[in-house]
């Protein structure tokens, strides 16, 4: 018999808050990257679109890096300074 896990009871006070790199905001809201894939890699008939889900800037739309998936933090243009 498979034993449940027990809820991991946090304190937001022992946790480290995360800003915009480019805007120092605190807010974000998911957004999606979405990447094409071509019918010859799934088989189908048609290219398909696969979504990828990552949290961006409510204020000014940016993605930080640590919210890309590895694969993907190199293909991302980096801000302008």
């Amino acid at each position: 018999m498979q034993q449940q896990k027990q809820p991991i009871s946090i304190d937001l006070k022992q946790t480290t808050g995360i800003v915009c790199e480019e805007c120092q905001n605190e807010v974000f809201v998911p957004g999606f990257f979405l990447r094409k894939v071509s019918k010859f890699l799934t088989g189908d008939s048609v290219d398909s679109l696969y979504p990828v889900q990552v949290m961006v800037c409510a204020s000014c739309g940016h993605c930080n890096k640590e919210f890309l998936p590895l694969e993907l933090q190199d293909h991302v243009d980096e801000p302008e300074a």
